[in-house]
């Protein structure tokens, strides 16, 4: 008897249906069935499922002799199913890697519930995925198993059977099956949920719904939609077979019906021209037949029940043309007060320019506003401790305000404090360019930190790259470069590279990188405390995984299973992920696990923070690299689309060839270099330590002393020698390093 029975029912799905069913096929749990149905599809669905049947013996063909639609075709693979449980799978949808074996353990955890219900992330035709947005109904803190009166927010949660293993033998006891027409899961779910006697939750991604462009259910117009009536009938003929059930749930129900119809009314596209006035007269007949109050009506919601109860069209359609009017008109108001602060700002811009520039006034920004830090966050902090005299003000988005030290004034973009400090301030530090309409006045100093070494292409070197200048505007670059005074620099390798893809007259002052020193004076206690703050365990191994972003990609690339990773180490290890600033997703879809071993720190403040503390670093391309090598812990390269990331970008060198340390180039060689030790072995320490000398030869801990000494303070001889690379002892991680492995031991990881 196998664990699971994942059922996928197929009609006209040719083009998605190998994609979901290798998502099956390729989990690390294989301990289960997979039964496909074919629907009497007209497509190629039946010959696809049987190719997977006669290579795959745990493929399961069932062909039906004509199309039953949906629900009855799940039935059909239900009459098939052996395993423990129950898993319906959409066939345009997929399974996340790992998570057979996440919803396996949590099963075993919970006493094996009669259902468990996961978490899912629709994902787009653009490659984007957005998780639940009731995801935090979901978390696993509290009791477990327990029924859906312990935790009755659960119904906000989608209401499909997809997002859910069921026991089978619960299911076969009860006799569910799914019923004919659309919304077929409604008279599924809602019956299973209120008769469980043992529900559990598992906080992780483990489906990834499509939002098909055309084809689904939900976006299609047609008459079937009517078929909601019968189902919320079935959904009140069961409450009242089980009248111990109904005085608690019928309220609810009652409540989630008017809800549902409502939002099939004024969803537009799903019912045809000529029938919402018939729809709306049969929701207000089921609103009185089904009405059942005292489940609360939030006041948001209050005019769609009404819309219901009423169930006039003319009404609706009256309401709906004042809607309108109100919200074009309030558009038509807000477009002109934006146009009209707009002009006002300028002019206050302007004026403002005419106005002496202040001498003892510096303004900072680092990442388009996203808070204080980088280079910049160094140099604000030198610059307050060396010439105490200079008051300094940060530009930040409002939601990054809680970054700025109390001793700095915040400036929001874009508004008239921020224009006269850009128009006032004499000193402009920026790791990215400021605002285009920025005028460089004569005696104000711009100072360019950028934002690491440079390992993929930049600047006028994108020209031959169009999938990663995306339409640059070269000229309005050049343009801002001439405003630079000076652009720092942390080795030799950027100098020159800074020096010909942004050609102007700045100096160039090649000093180290100022977010860097932190790493030279941070302790062995302020390391312990921030692990400690991210919840990383004492004595465990963290990993900081922080990938770079791909040009020739819209979305994240996830191309590491991290939840396979980890129960490939053991309990010792912990991964920190962090995802690059261009994306908003996190890069494990299913936030951080309640084992606390996967965790997600994509939002947090200081990635120098980060760095300090962790472990050890694996990455891909990111420059990131360049600055982690000067805490002289391991780093390993996840190269394994070298290629095309070469292709897309293009780089300076290629860095499998001189790297910071072990270089894999696929997951399973990750794991092993780990596994093994070799991401801290002898030869590890070599590649570091030449990589050190190439890279990092003035990050000493001084380098925003030099600058501000330089910049500021007019100094040129005697500012601060730099500290050479052996005399350096940054501190170490909070985790004692395996014995460092001999290169002559080393079998399995040839990249070392």
């Amino acid at each position: 008897m196998p664990r699971f029975s994942v059922i996928v029912p197929a009609y006209r799905v040719q083009a998605y249906l190998h994609e979901c069913l290798e998502s099956v096929l390729a989990q690390s749990l294989t301990d289960f069935e997979l039964i496909v149905v074919d629907d009497c599809s007209p497509d190629a669905c039946g010959a696809i499922i049987d190719e997977f049947a006669a290579r795959d013996a745990r493929v399961r063909a069932v062909h039906l002799k004509e199309n039953v639609g949906l629900g009855r075709a799940r039935n059909a693979g239900m009459e098939h199913a052996t395993g423990d449980y129950l898993i319906f799978l959409d066939s345009d949808d997929t399974l996340t890697p790992g998570s057979l074996h996440a919803i396996s353990d949590r099963i075993k955890e919970t006493g094996e519930p009669d259902v468990l219900i996961y978490d899912y992330a629709r994902t787009f035709w653009s490659g984007d995925a957005v998780r639940n947005q009731f995801a935090a109904h979901l978390t696993e803190e509290g009791a477990a198993p327990f029924r859906l009166a312990d935790r009755p927010g659960l119904l906000k949660v989608l209401m499909v059977a997809w997002n859910k293993a069921h026991r089978r033998d619960f299911v076969e006891r009860e006799g569910f099956t799914f019923p004919p027409g659309y919304y077929e899961d409604t008279p599924w779910t809602y019956p299973l949920l209120m008769t469980a006697d043992t529900m559990a939750t598992l906080d992780r991604v483990c489906v990834h719904y499509r939002q098909r462009r055309q084809g689904n259910i939900l976006g299609t117009t047609s008459l079937k939609h009517f078929d909601i009536f019968d189902q919320y009938d079935r959904v009140f003929a069961f409450l009242d077979e089980h009248p111990e059930l109904s005085a608690a749930w019928r309220p609810v129900m009652f409540r989630r019906m008017v809800d549902h119809l409502s939002t099939i009314f004024t969803k537009r596209g799903r019912l045809p021209r000529g029938s919402r006035a018939a729809f709306l007269r049969r929701a207000r007949s089921h609103y009185r037949r089904h009405r059942a109050p005292g489940a609360p009506v939030p006041a948001r919601t209050r005019l769609r029940h009404g819309l219901v109860r009423l169930g006039s069209h003319r009404t609706y359609t009256g309401l709906w043309a004042a809607l309108r009017l109100r919200s074009r008109a309030r558009r038509s108001a807000s477009h002109a007060v934006r146009r009209t602060k707009g002009a006002l700002l300028q002019l206050h811009y302007r004026v403002q320019l005419c106005l002496p520039v202040r001498e003892r006034h510096a303004v900072f920004s680092s990442y388009w506003g996203r808070g204080h830090g980088c280079s910049p966050g160094a140099l604000e902090a030198a610059m307050r401790e060396l010439v105490p005299e200079i008051s300094t003000a940060w530009i930040a988005h409002p939601r990054h305000h809680h970054t700025i030290p109390p001793a700095t004034r915040g400036l929001r973009p874009g508004s008239a404090a921020y224009w006269t400090a850009l128009a006032r301030s004499k000193y402009l530090v920026n790791n990215v360019n400021f605002d285009r309409r920025l005028v460089k006045r004569p005696g104000q100093v711009l100072v360019q930190t950028q934002h690491g070494t440079p390992l993929k292409h930049m600047g006028l070197d994108l020209q031959e790259r169009p999938a990663a200048a995306r339409g640059m505007d070269f000229a309005a670059l050049l343009r801002n470069v001439d405003k630079w005074d000076y652009v720092l620099s942390a080795n030799r390798h950027s100098t020159l590279v800074w020096e010909r893809v942004f050609p102007a007259g700045y100096t160039t002052l090649e000093y180290g990188c100022p977010r860097n020193d932190r790493f030279q004076s941070a302790t062995s206690a302020e390391v312990a405390r921030l692990r400690e703050s991210l919840g990383v365990p004492h004595g465990a191994v963290a990993v900081l995984y922080a990938p770079t972003h791909r040009d020739y990609r819209r979305s994240q690339l996830r191309s590491l299973d991290l939840e396979r990773m980890l129960r490939a180490l053991g309990p010792r290890f912990v991964v920190l992920t962090r995802a690059h600033h261009f994306y908003e997703a996190p890069l494990a879809v299913g936030g951080e696990q309640p084992s606390g071993r996967l965790i997600d720190v994509s939002d947090h403040p200081s990635i120098e923070s980060l760095c300090l503390a962790s472990d050890a670093l694996v990455t891909d391309y990111s420059s990131l690299m360049f600055d982690y090598a000067n805490l002289d812990r391991p780093i390993v390269l996840h190269a394994d689309d070298w290629e095309a990331y070469e292709a897309a970008r293009g780089t300076y060198f290629d860095v499998r060839a001189f790297p910071p340390g072990a270089v894999a180039r696929s997951e399973d060689e990750l794991v092993d270099i780990f596994a093994t030790g070799h991401w801290a072995g002898s030869r590890s320490a070599q590649l570091r330590r030449a990589f050190r000398e190439r890279f990092c030869a003035f990050d000493d801990g001084r380098a925003a002393e030099r600058v501000v000494r330089h910049v500021v303070l007019g100094e040129r001889g005697g500012l601060p020698s730099v500290v050479p690379l052996e005399e350096r002892h940054p501190v170490p991680g909070g985790a004692p390093l395996p014995d460092r492995v001999p290169f002559s031991g080393l079998q399995r990881s040839p990249q070392l």
